[in-house]
């Protein structure tokens, strides 16, 4: 099997780690079929690929067999922004296999973290939503759902383009990420609706660049200072030396039924 090294994935501090251990485990709960969880946003930069990479860390750590599929087919930046390289072969992603040049088994790579997967995008396109409306999407993540006790796929916002509502439709349950102020309720309804039209179950959402003060007294939130590593502009394509900002701060928070 190939293999992807992760060169720059910093650690979190503790109050990050227990953060995305109670968001990690809290989904463990959601029930036993909720394994393909789709990350998407309102707009870009609002976090998404690092809870992905961080969830994917999160569940490998917690025991389980966890594989992240990058599904930002047009704007990826995982591998640029983690420092992930390819040990040896031909690199193939998950354009190659939507377009049918390679196996579900040439896609899979192993990590440098124990019990974590991932299927790399691959060559970025423009004509990405005619890949993702074939039925090779879902029969990919059906066959990863054989081999994996959680799929995790980093979609592009969903206010954006409309890829992230055709891959929902491959999944279980979706994740929103959202930046606390930053976007209007009534973006977040339509993002919601989007989502809701596929059929897709809303697990939640995780929202960053909180203020601790502002929800001190809510339940159901579990508070963190994390690293934030955000994308700038969607369609910019050079990503920061440093990966972002850092000292962010943020909370998570986790739902199983009702509205966001």
């Amino acid at each position: 099997m190939n293999k992807i090294e992760f060169t720059r994935f910093a650690e979190l501090d503790y109050t990050g780690d227990e953060a995305l251990n109670t968001l990690c485990t809290n989904l463990t709960f959601a029930g036993a079929g909720i394994r393909r969880i789709m990350m998407t946003s309102c707009h870009a930069s609002e976090g998404k690929s690092f809870i992905s990479m961080n969830m994917l860390r999160t569940f490998a750590r917690l025991g389980k067999r966890v594989v992240l599929v990058d599904a930002d087919l047009r704007r990826s930046m995982i591998l640029a922004r983690y420092g992930g390289r390819v040990q040896k072969g031909v690199q193939f992603g998950l354009t190659h296999y939507l377009a049918g040049m390679c196996s579900a088994e040439d896609v899979l790579y192993e990590t440098n973290m124990p019990g974590a997967y991932m299927v790399p995008v691959g060559r970025e396109v423009n004509n990405s939503l005619s890949l993702l409306t074939t039925q090779k999407l879902s029969q990919l993540l059906d066959w990863l759902g054989t081999k994996f006790d959680f799929v995790l796929v980093d979609a592009p916002p969903v206010g954006m383009i409309i890829d992230a509502a055709e891959i929902a439709k491959s999944c279980d349950g979706v994740l929103f990420v959202i930046t606390y102020n930053t976007i209007s309720r009534r973006e977040m309804q339509e993002a919601k609706l989007q989502i809701e039209r596929t059929g897709c179950k809303i697990l939640g959402a995780v929202l960053n660049n909180v203020s601790f003060d502002t929800y001190t007294s809510k339940k159901y939130y579990y508070k963190s200072y994390y690293n934030s590593h955000y994308e700038s502009d969607y369609y910019q394509r050079t990503p920061s030396k440093s990966g972002g900002k850092s000292g962010a701060r943020a909370f998570v928070y986790t739902q199983t039924s009702g509205g966001l």
